[in-house]
């Protein structure tokens, strides 16, 4: 029995195909686990998504399981010690702004309580489901992307331009863009 998966998960590796079963668009509201997918989706930039899932276990261990008082707290000397680890995307700029992130987010935590709070009040703590039967009609950005991004920015965070939070609200589940050919598009 062949199973029908979105068309960036039908042909590539396993690990591809796992990510896509398991993860993609589960909502997600723990704050370690939340702050790991903004991170790597924002080393994602420029980048395939594969590029990054192949080092997600190398950003793990680099920042500290993404525990987010360690990775605020790392030192300059630390993170340019990470600029050498070849198992990393070696750009000062994407390494330098998992620190910064970290504590943008130590800030919207002490504001809102938690990460998850925060992050999921721009989709009214609601799942988007879309039902898209075509993968052209699957948008890069939508207004609350631009809306999340902007308020991220604000509050001091980087690389979390629209793209990468729409590449986000995917990932945690904040919007369901399975196809609805994908057996895991959840029909309501």
């Amino acid at each position: 029995m062949t199973i029908s998966r979105c068309h960036w998960a039908e042909t590539v590796d396993a690990q591809m195909q796992a990510y896509h079963d398991s993860e993609w668009g589960v909502p997600q509201h723990d704050d370690r686990a939340l702050f790991e997918l903004l991170t790597l989706e924002g080393a994602q930039a420029g980048l395939s998504w594969r590029t990054v899932l192949v080092r997600r276990d190398a950003y793990r261990a680099a920042y500290h399981g993404f525990d987010i008082e360690r990775v605020a707290a790392m030192t300059d000397a630390a993170l340019e010690k990470l600029l050498a680890d070849s198992a990393l995307i070696r750009n000062r700029l994407k390494i330098f702004s998992v620190r910064e992130n970290a504590r943008a987010a130590l800030a919207a935590i002490a504001v809102h309580g938690n990460l998850d709070h925060y992050l999921w009040s721009f989709v009214d703590h609601t799942p988007t489901r879309n039902g898209w039967t075509e993968r052209g009609q699957v948008p890069a950005t939508t207004p609350v992307s631009d809306a999340m991004s902007k308020a991220l920015k604000k509050a001091g965070f980087r690389f979390v331009g629209s793209t990468i939070c729409y590449a986000f609200m995917q990932a945690t589940g904040m919007v369901d863009d399975h196809l609805v050919t994908c057996f895991r598009h959840i029909q309501e």
